[in-house]
């Protein structure tokens, strides 16, 4: 059986339930880098307070594009922070002193994410979901793009 957009329902589902994870680990994410960016504090304020903004501004976009697919896959996107607690692998971090240790855990969080993109990808190509595949494509681009940035600064 065929969904609205022409996939198969039971793949769809699937999609959703993959994204929405995605989607719970992203919130995870996103508040991690606000908190690195208000906290931050040290010889490095500069460069990785604007680090930390330009990674969480890009972030909240994501978790927009990635609800609208769920949505567009006829699935409901998570939207409370019990869901994302309870659904997403990134933990929160508390800090009240931030510094390029906060890259690190950066680092990890991106390396989580693009695990799971990578999964999707290989799941909606199976599914010969083009808008789910492309979207994933473009994320991953720009993530080992940013991981290779974030390695070159640690050194």
């Amino acid at each position: 059986m065929k969904n609205s957009i022409g996939l198969d329902v039971k793949k769809s589902k699937e999609l959703a339930n993959m994204l929405n994870d995605l989607l719970a680990n992203y919130q995870m994410f996103y508040q991690n880098l606000r908190g690195f960016h208000w906290n931050v504090k040290g010889k490095e304020f500069f460069e990785l307070h604007l680090k930390f903004e330009e990674l969480y501004e890009d972030a909240v976009i994501k978790v927009d594009e990635i609800a609208e697919r769920i949505l567009t896959l006829q699935g409901v996107p998570l939207h409370t922070f019990e869901d994302y607690l309870a659904q997403a692998e990134i933990s929160s971090y508390k800090q009240d002193s931030v510094g390029s240790e906060s890259v690190k855990i950066v680092i990890e969080n991106f390396t989580t994410l693009i695990t799971k993109e990578r999964a999707i990808l290989s799941t909606a190509g199976d599914a010969d979901d083009e808008g789910t595949s492309s979207q994933m494509s473009d994320y991953i681009t720009e993530t080992e793009k940013t991981l290779w940035m974030l390695n070159s600064y640690m050194g």
